[in-house]
């Protein structure tokens, strides 16, 4: 997936900057479709997520009084 973002990546460099905003509107519709309300996680969010939820069921997390807010 990783390559195949990356080539359009690539491909979007190449486009004009006046169509730039065009494709960014299409991307927009893309992803509102896909998950209107923002709650669908990605495949990376949902790795993370799950990571942070091990560490907290084994205990490997700080409170808010360990931290330097400063």
């Amino acid at each position: 997936m990783t390559q195949t973002i990356q080539k359009s990546v690539e491909m979007l460099e190449m486009l004009p900057e006046s169509e730039l905003e065009l494709v960014n509107e299409f991307i927009k519709r893309i992803v509102l479709a896909w998950d209107p309300d923002y709650t669908k996680l990605t495949p990376s969010e949902r790795e993370r997520l799950e990571e942070a939820e091990r560490n907290i069921e084994n205990g490997e997390y700080m409170d808010d009084e360990e931290i330097n807010w400063d």
